[in-house]
């Protein structure tokens, strides 16, 4: 079955290990074999992650993207323990993007990698909250 990707004007794709970029007008991409891809909205580059789950998350794209390559992992690994160490309460999302890499669902993984991100920018907004009042 045929995948069919609408892209805006100038968004941004990855398939695979390529980068592409639309023009001016809206496009109409559709893929008849099976393809990594990433839209625009999925991808963070190591530069633009500046938070510890960002990092991680800019390693489950390379393990989407690379098939699962094991060093990829290996770090992944490293720092997820590192981040459950710091902040126990991340457990369940970390535990739920590992199960997800392990069953090769690779894809689902990334998204529950944006759960984990959006569950750590509301960890730092309530911290940042807390500190307003203490002050």
């Amino acid at each position: 079955m045929a995948l069919r990707i609408d892209l805006k004007p100038h968004e941004r794709l990855i398939v695979g290990d390529v980068s592409i970029r639309n023009g001016d007008r809206r496009a109409t991409l559709t893929f008849e074999t099976k393809a990594k891809f990433l839209r625009e909205k999925d991808i963070l580059t190591e530069s633009q992650a500046r938070t510890a789950c960002e990092r991680l998350y800019v390693l489950l794209q390379a393990i989407y993207l690379t098939d699962n390559d094991q060093s990829v992992e290996n770090v992944f690994m490293a720092q997820a323990n590192d981040i459950m160490s710091a902040v126990p309460t991340m457990t369940p999302y970390i535990s739920e993007i590992y199960a997800k890499i392990s069953s090769r669902d690779y894809y689902p993984a990334l998204k529950a990698g944006q759960e984990l991100i959006r569950y750590e920018r509301s960890l730092s907004e309530i911290a940042a909250q807390q500190a307003e009042s203490h002050v």
